[in-house]
């Protein structure tokens, strides 16, 4: 049921939890169910990452990166091939995806200068609800106030597996390779002591390690109309 069908306020829902443990197909399925907008968050660092390596800035250079921040230009467009992710009016969706621009972008994410620069795209973002926003701290920091909080996780090794599956036809890495990485990812997103990954107090957890995506769905519906949302 769409936002136009149940005829109800629409709502601002978030998604975080660690890598691999399937947000972004879970998203984009509740997303399409409501008949919502899927916004993926973390590919707003990755851009970042890609803006990094693309103008050869030293990421530790606070003077530089604040240059790069203040001159960013992201934004999401819908186009018949699904929605894409621009950066200065270059489409780099599929550029974004690879293990170098995966860890500079946790990296990235724990710098101020690029934490404020996006907390203000993404806020503008939601300000229309009717929304479904993917990441690592939207119900924590991003979004606190929002509709509907879901913390989505899984066992590593099958979130590594589930990385592995879905890049292997362009990544070099092996399996122990992807796992040893996400769970360095894993260490330092927690760890740090800004905005760290860690489930909002109030958002309903979800082990998706023996589910599939349209199990996952239906518990969130479920959660969904418990609230007394639809």
């Amino acid at each position: 049921m769409t936002v136009e069908q149940n005829g109800l306020k629409p709502l601002l829902i978030t998604i975080d939890g660690p890598a691999g443990a399937g947000k972004t197909t879970v998203s984009k399925a509740l997303a399409q169910r409501l008949g919502y907008r899927y916004i993926d968050t973390g590919a707003l660092y990755r851009a970042v990452a890609y803006e990094i390596i693309a103008r050869g800035i030293d990421p530790e250079n606070e003077a530089d990166l604040t240059r790069l921040c203040e001159n960013l230009e992201v934004q999401f467009v819908r186009t018949p091939a699904g929605v894409r992710l621009l950066s200065g009016g270059e489409d780099i969706t599929d550029a974004i995806r690879t293990p170098q621009i995966t860890m500079l972008a946790s990296a990235a994410s724990a710098k101020p200068v690029v934490r404020r620069t996006l907390l203000d795209v993404q806020q503008r973002l939601g300000a229309e609800k009717a929304a479904v926003f993917e990441g690592r701290d939207m119900g924590t920091v991003i979004f606190p106030d929002a509709d509907m909080k879901f913390f989505l996780t899984a066992d590593l090794n099958i979130r590594a597996r589930r990385r592995f599956d879905e890049f292997k036809e362009t990544n070099s890495q092996s399996l122990e390779d992807v796992c040893r990485d996400m769970a360095y990812r894993d260490e330092n997103d927690s760890s740090r002591a800004l905005a760290p990954l860690k489930p909002a107090e109030d958002a309903v957890q979800i082990d998706s390690t023996g589910l599939k995506v349209d199990a996952v769905i239906e518990r969130m519906l479920v959660h969904i109309e418990k609230a007394g949302r639809i």
